[in-house]
């Protein structure tokens, strides 16, 4: 995972800045969200994640990640300047479905959701898809490919997770900050052309 030096001057946000926006990144347990704020972030991020206890193995699915050992269980959370006066907030949330609950808070004055999926476990993508579009939040989905060995084209990802047309599909690697970098700007392009 690419690693991002925090200065002092970066702990704080300046006082040019007029625009702040939250922004949601979302997914099933274990898709790499707290890696995609990760790599992001100019701060040292927020993380609330802990270790895995054994009361959870018959609850968390290892498939796709069986050397995990901890999971977030309340938020992740990084900031990211896109210029002087516009600073994105990055929210995001836990996979698991007894976390659902907090997810109501978290979507509150949210601008949109980026939605990290694994090709591989893309079935699990649907109640996460079904919670933002309950919320009313614009989205797009960002294919988080650190499974080298299992690729879909935008075709296959837009008919299997049954998106509408105007849904945008790009493709990252959550450990590599350019590549998360341009997932996140899909989703800014569709909010800003929304809103337009």
């Amino acid at each position: 995972m690419d690693s991002n030096p925090v200065s002092p001057e970066s702990r704080y946000v300046s006082g040019a800045v007029t625009t702040t926006a939250k922004i949601l990144v979302v997914g099933h347990f274990a898709v790499g969200k707290t890696t995609f704020i990760g790599s992001l972030s100019e701060i040292a991020p927020l993380r609330t994640e802990e270790r895995m206890t054994q009361a959870s193995t018959h609850v968390d699915d290892l498939r796709g990640a069986p050397d995990k050992v901890t999971t977030t269980v309340a938020l992740d959370f990084g900031r990211l300047t896109l210029s002087d006066e516009v600073v994105l907030y990055l929210f995001g949330t836990p996979g698991q479905q007894r976390f659902m609950q907090l997810w109501e808070d978290m979507a509150r004055g949210s601008l949109g959701a980026l939605i990290l999926v694994d090709p591989v476990r893309l079935a699990d993508s649907f109640p996460v898809i079904e919670l933002v579009e309950k919320y009313g939040l614009e989205y797009s989905i960002a294919v988080n490919s650190f499974t080298p060995d299992v690729q879909y084209g935008e075709a296959e990802i837009r008919e299997a997770l049954d998106l509408l047309p105007d849904t945008p599909v790009s493709y990252c690697d959550a450990r590599k900050r350019e590549s998360s970098a341009m997932a996140l700007i899909t989703l800014v392009k569709h909010l800003l052309a929304r809103t337009a």
